[in-house]
């Protein structure tokens, strides 16, 4: 489904990505692993059309997509639910989750999908009127990610979903992308949670300083002793 091959990116002189290359097959779950600051969100942001790469090509479903807008990327089946959640504070749930559904390919289905994302997340039903602002950590993670569901996926990206929540809304989270999987979304997760995040994926990728030094299973990377030292603790 998606094939990255060479990948470059700079923030000024900064190099935050260096020849990335990688792979995600269809109904897959792909983990991202690496410390702070090896480029993981910087690669998330590159598929998603907000980092302009300086060489190298993306291509999904067999298209080039490499420095398309965002816009553009959202509307072929992207969708990324980024750290820190980015939801409109002022507007309230209702208003939240319409403003996933404004691009082209999810006009038609928006009310059909607003019903799948209430049968997901029975919570936000009951806050449609309620400022974004004011909901729980966990109630606006669930926001944000019936937002991007809104927008019809194909490819679901998710940046350190469990950032800053509790343990008990940590779990919730990851059953969603769970759940998600097993009806047949595609999931790129960067996750801080490095052991509950490769026991979930398919495969994984190991970023150091923006380059991949290691690729394999999630159970061969969850084995591997270079990276059951380095981020494990192990």
């Amino acid at each position: 489904m998606l094939e990255i091959s060479g990948l470059d990116l700079f923030y000024g002189d900064a190099q935050a990505l260096a020849g990335v290359s990688l792979d995600v097959a269809e109904h897959e779950v792909v983990a991202i692993v690496g410390a702070n600051g090896a480029g993981k969100t910087s690669l998330i942001r590159a598929i998603a059309g907000m980092a302009k790469p300086g060489a190298g090509k993306i291509m999904f479903e067999g298209k080039d997509i490499t420095g398309l807008s965002s816009n553009r990327i959202c509307d072929l089946g992207i969708a990324q639910v980024a750290e820190g959640r980015q939801i409109f504070p002022t507007l309230s749930v209702l208003e939240n989750l319409e403003m996933g559904a404004v691009i082209p390919r999810a006009r038609a289905k928006r009310k059909e999908t607003l019903e799948r994302c209430f049968q997901l997340f029975p919570k936000l039903k009951s806050r449609l009127d309620q400022s974004a602002g004011t909901l729980s950590g966990g109630e606006q993670q669930m926001l944000a990610i019936g937002r991007c569901l809104m927008g019809q996926p194909r490819l679901m990206m998710f940046d350190e979903p469990s950032l800053g929540l509790a343990p008990a809304v940590v779990s919730e989270m990851f059953k969603i992308i769970r759940d998600l999987h097993a009806e047949g979304m595609t999931v790129i997760l960067v996750e801080q949670n490095v052991s509950t995040s490769l026991k979930l994926a398919d495969r994984g990728y190991v970023l150091e300083n923006g380059g991949i030094v290691l690729s394999g299973t999630g159970t061969a990377l969850l084995n591997d002793a270079g990276v059951r030292q380095a981020y494990l603790g192990l």
